[in-house]
């Protein structure tokens, strides 16, 4: 009992030093991840774009685009399709009020838990010895079901916090390349899960949304729209199913080796209408400045990496809207499978509206 207390002191003492540091949204495994040219593409935006003081991240992603943005301008809109992203900008972005020594207390719980006692759970039936080892995976499903019992003694921002901190410590041990389309298929003796808190990046004026985009376009205006699609045929909701099951904990039936759900959610960026999608994006769109990340990708001897839209037309379709520069810059992209890429390159276009 004495070694129970003193830990679970030095852990109110560890969060509540100052010196303490929490997990950065950065630290996340994510394709697509903009965290390294997020400084190239900030300069251009400043340098282009004037008297701004909304920001509209249209397809969030990690939310590092976002999470930049908060330095700069007074009003920041955040959306992604994701469930898990939602929680996670909640997590970081919203400014609420929340109980740190609660949040510590329960961490601290979670972080003394014995696997050999706890019992078999939806969690390790399923990803058990495949995405997680089977120890931890018991771990995380006993976590999982044990936030769902003090939902009533939660706010929604404590919620919150212990969702996002769940998913980004079980990041960090996951049986993967870095998403969940796949496991490796080989014994990786991972660490006990010990959960680390998140840090926080409240900002006073956001507004947080799980919208179909080309729907919430229609409803908020910012003075710059940035926007960062999925181009190819490999959608997120199900390179992240693990943590979209985990979030909505609705337990379905999983299908396959990778153990997905059936599919819902799925974005039409991934499919063959994205150009159209894209131009009616563009089109109701209510920015004065609108900023698009694109690769070229489409080059990619992979059908799946292959882009479903293409550079001159993301430019044509931009031109329409006024005057639209590009710039660029070599950039080696994050690859979790075999697809070969050559002389991969990053765009950003930023168009000043003039319609």
């Amino acid at each position: 009992m004495e070694k129970i207390a003193n830990l679970y002191k030095f852990t109110l003492d560890l969060f509540q030093n100052h010196s303490y540091k929490g997990i950065s949204l950065e630290s996340r495994r994510y394709i697509g991840n903009k965290f390294k040219l997020s400084d190239w593409i900030f300069e251009h935006i400043q340098k282009h774009t004037q008297n701004c003081q909304s920001f509209f991240d249209v397809f969030a992603g990690t939310g590092i685009l976002s999470k930049k943005a908060t330095l700069i301008y007074p009003k920041i809109i955040i959306n992604d399709l994701l469930h898990s992203n939602f929680v996670i900008y909640k997590a970081f972005f919203e400014k609420a009020d929340w109980d740190f020594t609660k949040i510590a207390s329960i961490l601290n719980f979670y972080n003394q838990l014995n696997p050999l006692l706890l019992p078999e759970n939806y969690f390790s039936e399923n990803f058990g010895n495949k995405f997680f080892d089977y120890p931890n995976a018991k771990i995380i499903g006993y976590i999982r079901e044990d936030l769902e019992k003090r939902r009533n003694e939660l706010n929604t921002k404590e919620f919150y916090i212990l969702l996002a901190t769940l998913i980004y410590n079980i990041d960090k041990i996951a049986n993967t390349v870095g998403h969940f389309d796949a496991y490796i298929k080989k014994n990786i003796q991972q660490p006990q899960l010990q959960l680390k808190l998140i840090e926080q990046c409240p900002h006073p004026n956001v507004e947080i949304y799980k919208e179909n985009a080309n729907d919430l376009v229609h409803k908020v205006q910012a003075d710059i729209a940035y926007i960062d699609p999925p181009y190819n045929s490999r959608q997120y909701n199900r390179f992240y199913h693990v943590y979209e099951n985990l979030v909505e904990w609705k337990k379905p039936k999983l299908f396959g080796i990778a153990l997905k759900p059936k599919p819902e959610n799925n974005s039409l960026y991934c499919t063959t209408k994205a150009k159209m999608v894209f131009a009616d994006l563009i089109q109701n769109l209510k920015a004065r400045y609108i900023v698009v990340s694109y690769n070229n990708t489409y080059k990619s001897k992979s059908s799946s990496s292959a882009n479903k839209i293409k550079l001159e037309e993301i430019y044509e379709i931009l031109s329409q809207k006024g005057e639209t520069q590009v710039f660029e810059k070599p950039y080696k992209f994050f690859n979790a499978g075999k697809t070969e890429f050559n002389d991969h390159r990053e765009f950003l276009f930023i168009s000043r509206v003039e319609k």
